[in-house]
């Protein structure tokens, strides 16, 4: 497991690198530097809105009695589209912006909720409640 980490890490680092090059070398450096920027700025007001709308659903059932699940799937992937835009590089970006667009998000949702579902059924837990 380790070492699929660290190989997804390693080729995200070159395909960045290779990327930034490629786009330095068509619009020029400050071009680029100018649209990492944009593009963070954009990420992170989009982050800010949909995690306080993720919050406030969250909010919302806990306070009519309701697990969130899918509200904390989404949460989790708002955080996770964040942290990509702390990172520098084009790829890393469009996947954040691509999870911070709720449609596109449910794409990805759908897949973790399903091994979540999977994993709760194979792996039940008897909690032994004594008041």
């Amino acid at each position: 497991m380790l070492f699929r980490i660290l190989l997804v890490l390693i080729l995200a680092t070159v395909g960045e690198i290779y990327v930034l090059v490629k786009v330095g070398s068509l619009i020029g450096a400050l071009n680029t530097v100018a649209i990492l920027i944009l593009m963070g700025f954009a990420g992170a007001y989009l982050a800010r809105l949909q995690g306080r709308y993720a919050l406030a659903r969250i909010g919302d059932n806990l306070r009519d009695g309701r697990m969130p699940p899918e509200e904390l799937v989404d949460a989790l992937l708002i955080l996770a589209a964040g942290i990509l835009l702390l990172l520098p590089g084009f790829i890393s970006d469009l996947a954040a912006l691509i999870l911070l667009v709720p449609p596109a998000r449910e794409l990805v949702k759908k897949p973790i909720m399903d091994r979540i579902r999977l994993w709760i059924m194979t792996h039940r837990v008897h909690i032994n409640y004594r008041p």
